[in-house]
């Protein structure tokens, strides 16, 4: 069984960092497009960074120059560096896999693995 849990959130001043972690576990697949999304309040839930199994990896404009993801496939684990933070970015985290796939587009719709998310707040 896929379990991912994320865990790094918190409270942050605007222009400070956060690094989050997403511990997964079960996860055995050679193909794959795994990454970071985020919701916040009355919003849909949009993606991040993803990176795939082919090395590729996929930004939203709102982040690209502030947050880089990155990997430690000997322990199963993602991250998310945010840096340069900004009340907009106030959101729950969530880590999510698409499997089966070398490539593809980091979109809420297309993964198949979800953990439970983890709460950033960013304050003014």
């Amino acid at each position: 069984e896929v379990q991912l849990v994320e865990s790094g959130g918190g409270l942050v001043q605007a222009g400070g960092s956060l690094r989050l972690s997403c511990a997964a576990s079960g996860f055995t697949f050679d193909d794959y497009v795994i990454g970071w999304f985020r919701q916040a309040p009355g919003k849909a839930r949009e993606g991040v960074l993803c990176i795939s199994s082919d090395g590729d990896t996929y930004y939203a404009d709102s982040v690209k120059g502030r947050f880089t993801i990155s990997s430690d496939n000997a322990k199963n684990m993602l991250y998310l560096q945010m840096n340069s933070l900004k009340p907009e970015d106030t959101a729950s985290y969530y880590c999510a896999a698409e499997v089966g796939v070398r490539t593809g587009k980091c979109i809420a719709e297309g993964m198949d693995y979800w953990g439970k998310g983890t709460l950033v707040t960013v304050s003014s």
